[in-house]
């Protein structure tokens, strides 16, 4: 596969949830020409994929919270499986996602009907939290990994899994956002891109805003997936949030003075522009006590992890209720603290990017010339 064939490309590309729909969509945008096939959200769409099923169907995070969504999980990765199978890509692209990608892939191999098809992965999985070993799985189905540090090589290429580090995506572009002076107290609420994350904490937002009164303006950030059940719960609440489109989120970002946010890539996004984070997450129990048995890291937050210490405050489990939440907001609005979080998240900088190049362009690039 060189570049003087490029335009005869076929890749099934599949993102399961939003930060993976938007590097999917520059992905794309990378490679004109190409033919896509697959499964994405409104970014990919709008990058001209024509989704399978929609996007929603696969953002489900947690043990039993995807035992619960299993009926309709199982329905879709047959459903992509059939589609993989029709289409005979080059390529199967999948973006994130590891648990979807992974079992969508055995059956597909299973199958062996594809001998030419090459298996590609976007976003390491985070094998230095569950178990270092678990690398070995992804060794044997995928061809070829696409990590976004140098620190998650080793782990899979001991194994024998190609892997090329890209730098963090969310750090292309986001300098132009940094701002040291914000002319509006603005606290932003982030309860993630899935709806059983959204479901979880909305009502916690809702009284942690009622709890801090009318001294600061509150804004939602909505994605597709969330908007209308956002819309629709907050309309009886005393006081109002106001909502934004996700493609309007950066500049809320930049004019936040506190965020308080789902654990995800959003804090990630917030740590690169320097914005004092809360990172709250709410698990089904027994999800929670397995994560917190088996996980092998302190923190769930990225940039925690990178500087191997609390920068951004990270409120779990129980610890996610609107007392704690104000709390942790009202000790953020210390010069001080907000000082110290700010002098580490400058310190993080170096530790976002691979190079001065855009990682979505540097996996094009390596597709094509693989």
């Amino acid at each position: 596969m060189t570049l003087t064939n490029k335009k005869n490309l076929k890749i099934f590309i599949i993102a399961g949830e939003v930060s993976g729909d938007v590097l999917g969509a520059k992905i794309m945008r990378k490679m004109p020409g190409v033919h896509f096939v697959g499964v994405g959200g409104q970014y990919m769409s709008a990058a001209g994929l024509k989704s399978l099923f929609p996007m929603s169907d696969l953002s489900v995070m947690g043990i039993f919270e995807v035992l619960a969504h299993a009926p309709t999980l199982t329905k879709r990765i047959k459903q992509t499986v059939s589609a993989i199978i029709k289409e005979k890509p080059d390529i199967v692209l999948t973006i994130d996602s590891p648990g979807f990608a992974k079992s969508v892939i055995k059956k597909v191999q299973k199958q062996g009907v594809l001998d030419t098809t090459k298996f590609y992965h976007v976003v390491a999985p985070q094998v230095w939290a569950w178990g270092a070993s678990r690398a070995s799985k992804y060794a044997k189905i995928f061809d070829k990994l696409y990590a976004f540090f140098d620190f998650e090589k080793p782990y899979f290429e001991q194994y024998g899994l190609t892997t090329v580090a890209v730098g963090h995506p969310i750090s292309n572009g986001l300098d132009k956002y940094k701002k040291t002076v914000k002319n509006e107290k603005i606290i932003t609420f982030v309860p993630g891109s899935r709806m059983s994350e959204v479901k979880k904490l909305l009502p916690i937002f809702h009284k942690t805003i009622d709890k801090l009164g009318n001294n600061y303006r509150f804004v939602i950030p909505t994605v597709e997936t969330t908007d209308e059940y956002i819309r629709k719960n907050i309309q009886n609440w005393a006081i109002k949030p106001d909502l934004v489109s996700s493609n309007e989120r950066y500049n809320l970002y930049a004019n936040t003075y506190i965020a308080v946010v789902a654990s995800g890539t959003v804090s990630a996004e917030l740590a690169i522009m320097h914005i004092p984070t809360i990172v709250v997450y709410k698990m089904n129990p027994l999800t929670m006590l397995l994560a917190h048995l088996l996980v092998r890291v302190k923190w769930v937050s990225l940039v925690n992890i990178l500087m191997n210490k609390t920068v951004f405050p990270e409120l779990l489990g129980q610890k996610a209720n609107a007392t704690e939440i104000t709390n942790a907001v009202r000790k953020l609005t210390n010069v001080s603290e907000r000082t110290k979080i700010i002098n580490d998240l400058k310190k993080a900088d170096n530790q976002w990017t691979r190079s001065n190049q855009n990682a979505a362009k540097l996996i094009a690039d390596d597709i094509i010339l693989s």
